[in-house]
C-alpha cells in the first residue's frame, strides 16, 4: 500500500477485512479518529464486527492494504469489545452530518463524508471533507434548496471537533442502510446517549420499532422517553405487542398510561391484555399476533402467510388453526400445522387436513420453567397459549423465552469471559511488527498439531 492512498470512509462501511492468508476476519463498521485542536484528525484504527456481532478494535498499524473493496490486516486481533475512549471520535457515528464553517467566511456546510489518506510516515490522517453547503433562504417557489456539494481540505473549515446540540443522522443511516435491525441496534448501543437519540429519531417508525426490540432495556427506555409522546406512541404501535408491553413495564406508571392512551385503541387493547400478566408467565411472554388461520384455508395461503418478511422465524415455523373469530382471543383452538408438513402437501389442500392435534399448550399463568421444559422436550419453536374455554390467546416463541432467561448484561458477558481467558491481550495494541491473527480455526489447528 503506497503513501498517498485515499479512501472515503462512508464507502468503507461493510467492507470485508481479511488476514494475510485470505481468511475473513470481519467487516468494517466505523473508523476511530483523534480530532485535534491543531492539525488534521489522526486515524487510530477501525471498528470491525467479527462473528458473534462483537465489535472489536483494529489498530491502523495492523492495516496493510485498503483497496478493491477489502481491507487486509496483519498481527494480533484483540477480541475484546471495542470501548470508545474519551478523546476518540467515530467518523460514521459522530462526525457525519456535523455542521462546519468555512474559514473564508462563505458560510456553513454539512459533512457528508471524510477522506482518510496514508502519509509517507505511515500514519493515516483525515485530509479532505465531502460537504454540502447550507443554502441561505428558500427558492422562489418556497421550497428549501439543496446546497452545492464540494470536496475541501480539512483545514479549510472549523467546527469538526465541536459536538452540536442537534445533529442530523441522514448520512450515518445511509451508510448503515443495509444492516439488519439487530446489527443497527448494536451501532446505537455503542453511541453516546445524545447521539443515540438523534439517530433513533431519524429512523422511520417501523425501522425504529424493529431496532428497539433488539436493544437493552435501558437503551429502550432512554430512546422512548426522549421522543415526543405522539411519536413514542406511534413507535409502540409498530412494535410486536409483547415487546411493547415489556417496554411499558419498564416505564413509570404515569408515562405508560399516557402512551397507552395515545395509541390506537385496537393496538392498545392487545398491549393492555399482556400488561395484565406477570412478565415471567406465558401470558406475559406471548405475542398476540402469531399466524392464525381457519381450518378451510388452503395450504398455499398458509405458506404465503408464513413467508411474510416481517414475521420472526420462530413464529413462521407453525400455523395456529382455530374456529372463527381469527383474532385473539379466537374461537376454539383446533391444532397446529407445522411448516415442514405444509411443504409436503398439495397446495390446494385445506390446512385443517394436516393438523397436529396432540401439540402441547400452555395456560396464561404457566411459569417460565414449564414453558422451557415443553419447548425443549418436544423440539418446538413456539407453543399456543389457551384460556379455560380452549380459545387461543397467543403464542410463546423460543426467542421470547431466551430474552427472559439470559442475564440483563448478556451482550457484554461473553466479552468479560474472554478478558478473563486472555489476560495477555491489550486494550489498544498499536505497536509495530507482524504477529499471526488469532482465529478460532487456527487455534484448533494448533491444538491438533497441524
Amino acid at each position: 500500500m503506497s503513501a498517498g492512498t485515499r479512501v472515503f470512509v462512508a464507502r468503507l462501511a461493510g467492507t470485508q477485512v481479511f488476514d494475510p492468508i485470505g481468511d475473513l476476519v470481519g467487516r468494517v463498521r466505523d473508523v476511530v479518529v483523534l480530532v485535534r485542536a491543531k492539525g488534521a484528525p489522526r486515524v487510530v484504527g477501525l471498528v470491525v464486527e467479527v462473528p458473534g456481532r462483537r465489535r472489536v478494535f483494529l489498530p491502523m498499524t495492523r492495516v496493510t492494504t485498503i483497496d478493491s473493496g477489502q481491507v487486509i490486516s496483519t498481527g494480533l486481533l484483540n477480541m475484546r469489545r471495542f470501548e470508545q475512549r474519551a478523546m476518540e471520535s467515530l467518523v460514521l457515528g459522530e462526525l457525519l452530518d456535523r455542521t462546519v464553517t468555512f474559514k473564508d467566511g462563505s458560510g456553513d456546510a454539512i459533512v457528508e463524508d471524510l477522506a482518510i489518506a496514508r502519509q509517507r510516515s505511515g500514519d493515516w490522517l483525515v485530509d479532505q471533507l465531502f460537504v454540502r453547503r447550507k443554502p441561505a433562504g428558500k427558492s422562489t417557489l418556497g421550497l428549501r434548496r439543496r446546497g452545492a456539494t464540494l470536496v475541501v481540505p480539512v483545514d479549510a473549515v472549523t467546527g469538526l471537533a465541536t459536538a452540536e446540540q442537534t445533529q442530523g443522522a441522514a448520512r450515518l443511516l445511509e451508510a448503515y442502510e443495509d444492516l439488519r435491525a439487530a446489527d443497527l441496534a448494536d451501532v446505537l448501543h455503542e453511541l453516546g446517549g445524545s447521539r443515540r437519540l438523534e439517530v433513533a429519531t431519524a429512523l422511520d417508525n417501523e425501522r425504529l420499532a424493529d431496532v428497539l426490540e433488539e436493544l437493552p432495556e435501558d437503551d429502550q427506555v432512554a430512546i422512548l422517553s426522549g421522543l415526543d409522546t405522539g411519536r413514542a406512541a406511534d413507535v409502540l404501535e409498530a412494535m410486536q405487542p409483547d415487546d411493547a408491553a415489556d417496554l411499558l413495564h419498564e416505564l413509570p406508571d404515569a408515562q405508560a398510561a399516557e402512551l397507552l392512551g395515545l395509541m390506537e385503541p385496537e393496538e392498545a387493547r392487545d398491549v393492555r391484555r399482556l400488561l395484565a400478566y406477570a412478565e415471567d408467565t406465558a401470558g406475559g411472554l406471548m405475542t398476540t399476533e402469531p399466524v392464525i388461520l381457519g381450518p378451510e384455508t388452503t395450504i398455499a395461503t398458509a405458506l404465503a402467510q408464513i413467508r411474510k418478511q416481517d414475521l420472526p422465524p420462530a413464529l413462521a415455523s407453525v400455523v395456529f388453526v382455530v374456529r372463527p373469530p381469527l383474532e385473539t382471543p379466537t374461537g376454539r383452538f383446533l391444532g397446529v400445522a407445522h411448516f415442514q408438513r405444509l411443504l409436503r402437501e398439495p397446495a390446494h389442500a385445506a390446512v385443517g387436513s394436516v393438523l397436529d392435534t396432540d401439540t402441547e399448550w400452555l395456560t396464561a399463568d404457566a411459569p417460565l420453567g414449564r414453558i422451557t421444559r415443553l419447548l425443549a422436550a418436544y423440539d418446538l419453536l413456539a407453543l399456543p397459549v389457551l384460556d379455560d374455554e380452549k380459545r387461543l390467546l397467543g403464542a410463546v416463541s423460543v426467542d421470547d423465552v431466551l430474552d427472559h432467561m439470559l442475564p440483563d448484561d448478556w451482550r457484554e458477558s461473553d466479552d468479560e469471559r474472554l478478558e478473563q481467558e486472555r489476560p495477555e491481550d491489550v486494550a489498544r495494541d498499536q505497536g509495530p511488527g507482524p504477529r499471526p491473527v488469532r482465529t478460532a480455526g487456527r487455534q484448533a489447528d494448533q491444538k491438533a498439531g497441524r
